[in-house]
């Protein structure tokens, strides 16, 4: 089975890169050419929407 997909640049390099039709909502990917991860944060049945992953941070405890 094929699954489809859509395409998306990447937000810091204009890099397009694939974003696979059973990525969900808080999926996670990377851009294969700068590193940068993007989170999937919109999809609708005309594509996908991409942000910057937000940065882990350590919570010290709190």
């Amino acid at each position: 089975m094929t699954l489809a997909t859509a395409v998306a640049g990447c937000l810091v390099c204009d890099t397009e890169f694939e974003v696979r039709d059973d990525w969900e909502k808080g999926e996670i990917t990377e851009c294969a050419a700068c590193g940068q991860e993007h989170e999937v944060v919109e999809k609708s049945p005309t594509g996908v929407r991409l942000d910057l992953a937000p940065e882990v941070e350590e919570d010290w405890g709190e």
